[in-house]
């Protein structure tokens, strides 16, 4: 099967978020499982070296409503030999903001007309498209529309994955998510209790009439990881490299983390936040339970940066108690890596949560997560009380500062008995959450896409 990916970020060319780890990684293991896979995505600053580093460009006119423009796409190599595309224009791209600029809605728009045309033109058709997030979503109108008058696009049928249907783009009267969710011919979504929780009026975003009409159309496949990238045993961000054989040698990683932020010894358990600080990550949460980790001789470390009031009431507890809490306001994937590898707990008390990957790479390298029993920590947490032999980690119910004191006193509690901990950290290690078989679900919807549109697919 031919697979076109779609997406505004893909790691390493431009990385903002989970989005850049997925459009990466999926493609990846679709490819070792034998389908010709290309990602196409925008030449954001970042991605300027390997576009001007190719030996494969070829310039193309993008139709606009007064004149075209010419852009340069650049035939790259991503993760695992994956075939990426850089689409490059001097005007609507090539900037630091991957997001968050004021012509945002041209620019993506620009972005998916370049893409029609690779797909009226180029040699190489999809048998899918593969859409992800208000971005790329006009394009699933865009296939619909133009497919009558073109024999090549009445081939290609569109999956469109919402990744957090929150955002839905910076136009309040131009809803593309609303568009894709109709016109897909397949919807998915990153896990399957997101699945179910979008089309309730707590998560649906105004939506859920519109996503209840998918029916078996709409689907939740859980993201995975890249197990190669994220390895404990080969991680060179490390200070020691371990795995599920010598997790009892983590701990030279704890150490190290304490002596890199400036953080005493203590005998409570370090508790670690890589994320967003924003009120839907419960960064909130987490700061009104730090008394809590103080009188338990505890430790926060945040990494992340985001909305000012959180980091202004991060910095003031850093400053009441600084044997106790770290922030790091700032993006650093090798701190985060050793954070990972050196924490105890794994903080996710998420207002909503479409999927996580936190928690995954947490447990990866045998930290416990504490998540709020949501969407995808659902379907990746097991708690401890409710699953004795096989608990991972621990859940909370209701949003708020007591149910997550709650399960960090359960957790502390853990932490004191060597025995139960070290099973918590061997049984989160032992699952796989690698993209092995989340990559399999995708390649049943993407043949559901076909179906849908009265294509026999080749199996």
């Amino acid at each position: 099967m031919k697979i076109l990916f779609a997406s505004a970020e893909v790691d390493p060319f431009a990385k903002v978020g989970g989005l850049a780890d997925v459009a990466a990684s999926l493609p990846q293991r679709l490819r070792e499982i034998g389908h010709d896979v290309h990602v196409v995505t925008p030449c954001h600053a970042s991605a300027k070296a390997a576009h001007a580093a190719s030996r494969s460009h070829r310039l193309l006119n993008v139709p606009l409503p007064r004149l075209p423009r010419e852009v340069d796409i650049a035939t790259v190599e991503g993760a695992g030999g994956v075939t990426v595309e850089l689409v490059a224009d001097g005007h609507y791209f090539g900037r630091e903001n991957v997001y968050g600029e004021p012509d945002d809605l041209l620019r993506y728009q620009f972005f998916c007309r370049a893409i029609i045309e690779m797909l009226r033109e180029d040699e190489w058709v999809p048998d899918i498209l593969h859409l992800n997030d208000w971005h790329t979503a006009p394009l699933a109108f865009a296939l619909r529309n133009l497919a009558w008058s073109n024999p090549r696009l009445r081939g290609v049928a569109s999956v469109f994955t919402i990744h957090n249907l929150r955002y839905r783009g910076p136009d309040e009267l131009n809803d593309f998510l609303a568009q894709a969710i109709y016109y897909a011919d397949v919807v998915t979504t990153v896990s399957p209790t997101y699945a179910k929780e979008i089309l309730t009026r707590e998560y649906g975003e105004g939506l859920e009439a519109l996503l209840g009409l998918r029916g078996e159309t709409l689907k939740g496949i859980l993201n995975g990881l890249n197990y190669d990238l994220f390895n404990p045993r080969t991680d060179p961000h490390l200070r020691h490299n371990y795995d599920l054989a010598t997790v009892e040698e983590r701990a030279v990683n704890r150490d190290a983390l304490r002596e890199e932020l400036g953080l005493p010894e203590l005998p409570g358990p370090i508790a670690a936040m890589v994320t967003r600080l924003t009120e839907q990550k419960g960064v909130d949460l987490a700061i009104q339970v730090v008394p809590e980790m103080v009188l338990a001789g505890g430790q926060l470390v945040v990494l992340g940066d985001g909305d000012a009031w959180l980091k202004d009431e991060l910095r003031r507890l850093e400053q009441e108690h600084p044997d106790h809490v770290r922030l790091a306001p700032r993006y650093d994937p090798g701190l985060a890596q050793r954070i990972y590898a050196g924490c105890d707990l794994f903080l996710m008390p998420s207002r909503y949560e479409p999927c996580g990957l936190g928690q995954l790479i947490a447990m990866r390298y045998g930290a416990v997560p504490i998540g709020r029993r949501t969407g995808g920590l659902v379907d990746t947490i097991l708690d401890i009380d409710e699953h004795p032999e096989t608990g991972t980690g621990f859940l909370f119910d209701e949003f708020s500062p007591f149910a997550l004191a709650s399960a960090y006193e359960r957790a502390v509690r853990a932490f004191r008995d060597p025995d139960l901990w070290l099973r918590l950290q061997r049984n989160g290690m032992s699952r796989d959450y690698s993209w092995r078989a989340s990559a399999t679900y995708y390649v049943e919807a993407y043949t559901s896409a076909l179906r849908a549109r009265g294509i026999v697919p080749l199996e």
